[in-house]
């Protein structure tokens, strides 16, 4: 018997070539601890997007920053730029700097900067978690809200607590795993419609994270444990368009017949990118017009707008020779520019003046 089981093959990791063992969430916390500040800096943003979300608050959320991060020198000129335009408009717009550090793919691709932090395919993973979480460390300590997209199920364990917003992608919105581990988020979440353009997927994963949970999971200290969760009260609808844009009035008036439907809380953020604006980034302002014409004419449903932004307009691919990168332009999605950014903004700024 013996001797037929050594002539057996394997049966486990047949496909696995190598482990890495990465710091524990905890280590990594200890390695790049929160402050006093810090913490009463994403405590305060997190409220006040609360507070958007339940109507207590009528400024108008704005989700704006790169499609993805891969230069975090870049990430913090914008960063400061956003900083700036906030404290402009603060009394009728609340600004939220989008950190995505992980990009879901089709197919392949550069995965973003968590998985691969100097875009050459040596996929340096606890590299980029360090880097992520000392970039939203600056952040927190200049008073800037992150928001960011929960793709991978560990992340959160490493970088969550200086996190204010997250969003849950058309691609996963339908995943039981990850509307669990929505229900067990301190943030608000936002879950994009299906990429079809259907709403069904969201609002049934506002539902499903309302309620509580039993999952596994990883502990601070990367024990493998079974997560019991209250249930988040702050999900809300993402429109991110698919097929057809989906930003319009009509659009906008189905979705809240879907959420009323449910049950839940009438709250929808518009994506002015992705489907809405047919991936062409100089739509996004139309886009944009069109949120707040519907806001300034009444509707009281729609309490935010993301944007997909950079330092400088386009995208581009990453090259072979990194020092051949673009300065500011984006290496996934094409984004608008700055100049157009802070344009956008004051215009809406100016507009919601009137209402």
């Amino acid at each position: 018997m013996n001797a037929m089981e050594n002539r057996l093959p394997g049966i486990d990791n047949t496909n696995i070539r190598s482990v890495e063992i990465l710091k524990t969430p905890r280590q990594m916390r200890d390695e790049i601890p929160q402050t006093e500040e810090t913490r009463r800096s994403i405590s305060g943003s997190r409220r006040a997007i609360e507070r958007i979300l339940d109507g207590e608050d009528r400024r108008l959320m704005v989700i704006s920053g790169p499609c993805s991060l891969h230069n975090l020198d870049e990430g913090r000129e914008y960063a400061a730029r956003l900083g700036a335009l906030a404290a402009k408009v603060s009394d009728r717009m609340f600004l939220v700097m989008r950190v995505y550090f992980e990009k879901p793919r089709s197919v392949l691709g550069w995965k973003g900067l968590i998985n691969d932090p100097y875009l050459n395919d040596t996929f340096r993973i606890e590299d980029g978690i360090r880097q992520a979480r000392r970039f939203l460390m600056h952040l927190a300590q200049r008073g800037m809200p992150a928001g960011t997209e929960v793709l991978d199920t560990l992340t959160p364990q490493y970088i969550g607590d200086l996190i204010s917003w997250s969003a849950v992608g058309a691609r996963t919105a339908e995943a039981q795993t990850h509307r669990e581990i929505a229900s067990g988020l301190s943030t608000p979440v936002g879950f994009k419609n299906a990429t079809d353009g259907s709403v069904d997927a969201a609002v049934n994963a506002v539902r499903a994270s309302l309620g509580s949970h039993h999952f596994l999971g990883v502990t601070d200290d990367g024990l493998p444990a079974v997560f019991w969760t209250s249930g988040n009260r702050y999900g809300h609808v993402v429109l991110r368009g698919g097929r057809r844009p989906n930003y319009d009035e009509v659009s906008v008036a189905e979705c809240e017949a879907a959420l009323e439907q449910a049950g839940l809380p009438k709250r929808i953020v518009i994506d002015c990118s992705h489907g809405n604006s047919g991936k062409k980034p100089e739509r996004q302002r139309l886009v944009a017009r069109s949120v707040i014409s519907q806001i300034v004419n009444g509707n009281t449903s729609i309490c935010g707008l993301m944007l997909e932004s950079n330092l400088m307009p386009g995208s581009q691919p990453i090259p072979e020779d990194l020092t051949m990168l673009k300065p500011g332009v984006s290496v996934t999605d094409a984004c608008i520019g700055w100049d157009e950014t802070e344009e956008i903004v004051m215009e809406a700024y100016s507009r919601l003046g009137r209402t």
